[in-house]
């Protein structure tokens, strides 16, 4: 069996491949997060997914299997990425308030020779939110890196009165899926050592 290695900083998807007893190893895979013209938001994960795969890979001697994935917050079309600045999260919040929006996340496996994808998209509503809460999440740092300027796994997890689709996908990973993708290169869950890993990161 190739070993798994993750093209991702993020923990939220460390954490998540852990829970389904998955051993890996973390390796870097910078890429060009900027969407094309007139790209689609479905268009655009898949692509960056596809891409962190490859970079992983470039990264790599030896035989392996590289796991990339990318997460979109979309609202009538348009991709909310990362805020900016407590500005432009404050206006994420009153934008996503009292609405359904989607949240796309992107799988894509490659060892070089095989490479397989997958596009999960899951429907978030909001509830009402006022300036004063709003501001409060803020202050709390959570928003600051987080697409769409919350974390449904975290504090933000208040303001969502409803979820269509994949709950772990709109954490960073849909696990149903990625299980599935993985078993195609011969790499199974539940593996015992991984359910308490030492994970280690590629220099």
């Amino acid at each position: 069996m190739k070993p798994l290695y993750l093209a991702s900083g993020s923990p939220r998807r460390r954490e998540l491949l852990t829970q389904i007893g998955v051993p890996f190893t973390v390796t870097s895979a910078p890429i060009d997060e900027t969407p094309l013209p007139a790209e689609s938001a479905v268009a655009y994960v898949e692509r960056l997914a596809k891409a962190k795969a490859e970079a992983g890979l470039a990264q790599l001697d030896g035989p392996a299997v590289v796991l990339g994935a990318d997460t979109a917050v979309v609202l009538d079309g348009r991709i909310l990425g990362k805020p900016e600045n407590r500005e432009d999260a404050l206006a994420m919040l009153a934008d996503l308030a009292n609405r359904e929006h989607q949240v796309l996340t992107a799988v894509a496996l490659s060892d070089g020779q095989c490479s397989l994808s997958v596009c999960v998209t899951s429907n978030v509503r909001f509830r009402a939110i006022t300036a004063e809460e709003a501001t409060r999440y803020w202050a709390s740092g959570e928003p600051a890196d987080k697409a769409g300027g919350y974390a449904i796994q975290g504090l933000g997890a208040v303001f969502v009165t409803g979820l269509q689709g994949s709950y772990s996908a709109v954490v960073g990973l849909p696990l149903s899926e990625t299980a599935e993708l993985l078993a195609q290169f011969g790499i199974a869950c539940w593996q015992v050592p991984a359910l308490s890993p030492e994970v280690t990161k590629q220099q």
